[in-house]
């Protein structure tokens, strides 16, 4: 096969005239000098301000080498430190060749021209516009009697570098396992999304959408998924976290957005604002499903322009920050109901991970056991380990699919940290483990997040008292009836599909007995609903 280099001349290292330019090192020269190594055709790149200094370089390259073809080439940067120009002249140069790969081998001179140069060719070689492998040249070593210089051939393929290669296997698997907090996780589909967000994480800026049940470990993966950035000077910001559900009204604005003195009755001085604190940093907007929509607007406009009103304010501020979100919600059926903005969700979903419930990863729920353990002892300086049996009896409960795990993360960590608070002598036992499983039966048999709303209403001994069809379908009766301010707004959302059949539609009063025969006042239970004005 043939040989064909294509490559820069050197205005410094390749000029020269007179006699004593054979007495310098030349790059390109040195290509067409080598004994062993054939260059069958060479096309040389120039700016054309240098046409008058290559012909010396010309001549002698025929003087050495008349059976190489040389073909010159224009390619004038009106800046050859402008790595956008060079990058683009020399991908449309790349683009117009005609290769054989056949019956030609291509050879990338990365030793002459400038550094921005040398570095386009490499990443052009790397990404296959040059179909080639990269040669370098080397002076003459005075000590060992040569009297041209050297080529070295660069393979392109790290996987042939046993120690590179390694060494970045190492550096991925680090990541990954700083983003697992260092857990052995098993499940096979989770550590393929973590293997994904590493990727996403190191590679772009977009904002990263974390869904998942509460506990299911968002926020605490968004912090290290920060500390991976920082730790890679990707960011150089700081690290700014807010659970959305905390905040309402103009108090979210002012939250994120930040204010202007006199924005409001107790503004006594301006405010930044969380997304100004983020800027070059990470912003966390946690449960963002409960940002209003108003605070949704504001938000897109940041997200796509990086400039925003603060509350008050007749002046845009920027901030150039990476968005993290997470919610337990299901954002889309939000975006159905008018409770989330459609463009909102659309520009922070280019990247979404679900992140599964613990009872959808037992396999991971013993290394996880192991991780509260080692957490609790640094954290008390106290090393609380347990006996045998009851180690089995804590994981056969822990595996069953009896248990729902319905607080995730959040329900093992406290479930340890009782346990190892209470071990005698630092042994958890049988007893012990035998009281932690009845506390966790019974927490999640009255789940606090499920009958949170019966509570408001019902004693705990009358919950106990209904039967669990009644306590499902009356618990969706209130929680509906918590976000109208009607009876009759309540009526036709929870018998909507039923109207169109029955003479009567007097929804009101039909939602009126049924909350009746559960002794529920009807205009306590709207009571309950928001103030649409807030």
């Amino acid at each position: 096969m043939k040989t064909v280099v294509i490559g820069f001349y050197g205005s410094v290292l390749d000029a020269g005239r007179g006699g004593k330019r054979w007495e310098k090192w030349r790059p390109t020269l040195t290509l067409v000098q080598q004994e062993d190594w054939r260059v069958d055709r060479l096309i040389l790149l120039h700016d054309r301000r240098h046409q008058a200094d290559m012909r010396h370089l010309i001549q002698d390259i025929q003087s050495c080498a008349p059976e190489t073809e040389l073909v010159l080439e224009e390619l004038t940067f009106q800046d050859a430190w402008d790595f956008e120009e060079v990058f683009n002249g020399l991908y449309q140069f790349a683009k117009s060749l005609n290769y054989d790969e056949e019956n030609e081998s291509y050879y990338i001179h990365i030793t002459t021209g400038t550094h921005v140069a040398q570095i386009c060719l490499f990443l052009l070689t790397e990404a296959r516009y040059f179909p080639g492998q990269l040669v370098q040249t080397s002076p003459p070593s005075k000590k060992k009697g040569q009297m041209t210089g050297l080529t070295h051939m660069i393979d392109l393929d790290l996987g042939r570098y046993d120690l590179i290669a390694s060494r970045f296997q190492k550096e991925l698997e680090d990541r990954q396992e700083f983003l697992k907090s260092g857990i052995a996780t098993r499940n096979q589909a989770f550590n393929h999304m973590i293997e994904e967000i590493e990727l996403v994480a190191m590679r772009s800026r977009l904002p990263i959408l974390l869904m998942g049940p509460t506990g299911a470990g968002k926020s605490k993966l968004a912090k290290r998924l920060f500390q991976l950035k920082k730790a890679k000077r990707m960011v150089s910001g700081d690290f700014v976290e807010i659970n959305c559900s905390t905040i309402r009204g103009e108090g979210a604005m002012s939250t994120l957005f930040g204010h202007v003195r006199g924005a409001f009755t107790g503004a006594l001085s301006d405010r930044p604002g969380l997304l100004r604190k983020a800027d070059r940093g990470v912003l966390f907007l946690d449960e963002i499903g409960e940002l209003g929509l108003d605070e949704q607007a504001m938000l897109l406009r940041a997200l796509e322009d990086g400039r925003f009103l603060p509350l008050g304010g007749d002046r845009e501020v920027e901030s150039d920050f990476q968005l993290l979100a997470g919610t337990n919600r299901d954002l889309w059926h939000q975006v159905a109901e008018g409770r989330f903005r459609d463009d909102l969700l659309a520009r922070i979903n280019t990247w979404s991970f679900d992140l599964p419930p613990l009872r959808d990863r037992r396999e991971d729920i013993e290394p996880n056991l192991q991780y509260e353990l080692e957490q609790y002892a640094q954290k008390h300086g106290s090393y609380v380990r347990f006996n045998k049996e009851a180690y089995q009896q804590f994981l056969r409960f822990a595996l069953d699919p009896q248990a729902s795990w319905k607080g995730n993360f959040r329900d093992l960590n406290a479930a340890v940290q009782r346990m190892a608070t209470l071990a005698p002598s630092g042994r958890i036992n049988e007893a012990v483990v035998q009281k932690e499983i009845q506390r966790l039966n019974r927490h999640w048999q009255g789940s606090p997040v499920e009958d949170s709303i019966l509570s408001r209403f019902l004693s705990e001994q009358e919950r106990e008292d209904l039967d669990l069809f009644d306590q499902v379908q009356l618990r969706t009766v209130l929680e509906v009836c918590s976000r109208c301010r009607t009876l009759s707004e309540a009526g036709r959302i929870l018998f909507a599909s039923s109207i169109q059949r029955r003479a009567s539609k007097n929804d009101s009063d039909r939602l009126r007995k049924y909350l009746t025969k559960f002794g529920l006042d009807p205009q306590a239970v709207l009571a309950q609903a928001p103030d649409p004005g807030v």
